[in-house]
């Protein structure tokens, strides 16, 4: 099961289907849109950290956008390569991260944060979470098995706190950012869980 549904997915790669033929037309490399992508990621990461939520929030929907693109432009262009796949998902790791700690330095240091320690502790589970969630689909390719199993797959992490962001900023006392980091902290262990589930029925017995 995943929180973004399939029927929107499938909507969102058709939309962007005609963009992708021009960026191949362009000559416009994968490895350069997963660059770009994680540079906006780590820029919004920074305005996270000093407070401006929204422009963050706006940023990470765009890297998100991005990220859809670089595996697309390969796939149309026939330029698939194992170093672009090595690369890309090292970048996404990094984006992760990057945007955790940019809302953990705004918590830090901003002014009437409800719960500032609780929400910091839950910025760090949350990016430890995130981690083992990418972690565990790539580990489980590496056995041959293809394991996108998951309510909290990584669409779902920037759709939710990207959107959440750019519409209602950090809400009073931080009260909303702190609700959609604990939400996608939990979200995310789940996915942890059910991807564990997956690969042990998957090689029970093998």
């Amino acid at each position: 099961m995943k929180l973004v549904p399939i029927t929107l997915e499938r909507g969102y790669y058709s939309f962007t289907g005609p963009l992708v033929r021009w960026l191949v037309r362009a000559g416009v490399r994968p490895n350069s849109i997963t660059t770009l992508g994680t540079m906006l990621v780590v820029v919004s990461a920074v305005f996270y950290g000093f407070g401006a939520i929204r422009l963050g929030g706006a940023l990470l929907l765009l890297s998100g956008g991005l990220d859809t693109l670089d595996g697309a432009v390969a796939r149309e262009a026939g330029a698939a390569t194992k170093f672009g796949a090595f690369y890309d998902s090292t970048l996404d790791r990094v984006s992760d991260g990057a945007t955790f700690i940019g809302i953990a330095a705004y918590l830090l240091h901003a002014p009437e944060v409800a719960y500032r320690n609780l929400a910091i502790i839950l910025c760090m589970v949350a990016t430890l979470a995130s981690l083992v969630v990418s972690y565990a689909r790539a580990r489980a390719e590496g056995l041959g098995i293809d394991c996108k199993v998951g309510i909290a797959q990584r669409a779902e992490r920037i759709i939710g706190l990207g959107a959440a962001s750019l519409l209602v900023g950090a809400g009073p006392q931080a009260l909303v950012l702190e609700g959609i980091v604990a939400l996608l902290a939990v979200a995310s262990i789940i996915t942890v869980v059910q991807r564990f589930h997956f690969v042990y029925q998957a090689t029970k017995g093998a």
